[in-house]
């Protein structure tokens, strides 16, 4: 099997629960799990993978589990070397893979696999976890808290337990601003302000308000467009302006990922949004 979605969805804790559920007591003499981002070189699935799969399952088990987290991370050699593996050892191993994303898993592995699209938790979900986390910790979240954790987790659960936890050490009470506080998380309405001031002209407005983001709520240039590719879908602009927006977005995002100032490419994107209109 292939897992594949983003990260905090539920991928490894439904492995672990699928494993759990068909060997029982058992189930760690019959499954292992290792993180192809830490080990991901050919080395691992010729020792680690193969001394696993080639040994008799334990009990009554017809055969054992080896989940690969982060297989996406295996380099173009190990892939191979793991897709041999795959089928040498069909009888005694079943492989349970994971990834962020399936398209830099090679077509000869995916064949070989059912796929399974994991997408972002939705927020009822996600914040009907944390009550229940709330209650089992006392742990008094407000309303606006709990809306607060669903934004800044995005669908991610571990996400929202995280940044729940962190907002829980500042006081008695996690509201709103403790959790934008703790996640260094610019609140949604100051980032469509930020866009909105720029799509009107107002670069200066802008800049003032990125300004702040930067260096007083110490917000990071990738998180920071990140929200506001979040927030291009939020304000009232026409189809033709949301397009280029997303594209201007997409390109500023390019240029941080590649070394670029992120002040510098993000206020020239402000700026290029203020000219042209």
């Amino acid at each position: 099997m292939l897992f594949a979605g983003p990260a905090g969805v539920g991928k490894t804790t439904c492995a672990h629960a699928l494993s759990q559920e068909l060997y029982g007591d058992s189930w760690s003499d019959n499954f292992t799990e290792l993180n192809a981002s830490d080990e991901r070189g050919i080395d691992v699935v010729r020792d680690k993978i193969k001394n696993f799969a080639r040994t008799s399952p334990v009990g009554d088990a017809d055969y054992k589990l080896i989940f690969l987290d982060e297989s996406d991370a295996l380099t173009r050699d190990a892939q191979p070397a793991l897709r041999r593996t795959m089928e040498m050892y069909t009888n005694t191993c079943r492989f349970i893979l994971s990834c962020n994303y399936s398209s830099n898993i090679i077509d000869p592995i995916q064949s070989r696999c059912t796929v399974f699209r994991f997408s972002p938790v939705d927020d009822d979900a996600l914040i009907e976890r944390l009550r229940h986390i709330a209650e089992e910790e006392d742990v008094e979240v407000t309303e606006d808290g709990f809306e607060a954790l669903a934004y800044v987790a995005g669908g991610d659960v571990r996400r929202a337990v995280n940044a729940l936890q962190a907002a829980a050490t500042l006081g008695e009470t996690v509201d709103e601003d403790a959790v934008y506080e703790t996640t260094s998380t610019a609140r949604q309405e100051e980032v469509e302000e930020l866009l909105e001031n720029a799509l009107a002209g107002d670069f200066a407005e802008a800049r003032e308000i990125l300004t702040y983001l930067l260096d007083e709520k110490a917000i990071s240039g990738d998180d920071l467009i990140d929200q506001m590719h979040r927030a291009a879908t939020e304000i009232s602009v026409d189809d033709a302006t949301q397009v280029k927006l997303m594209d201007s977005i997409g390109e500023t995002d390019y240029r941080i990922s590649t070394g670029g100032d992120e002040r510098i490419q993000i206020e020239a994107f402000l700026a290029g949004l203020a000219v042209e209109e």
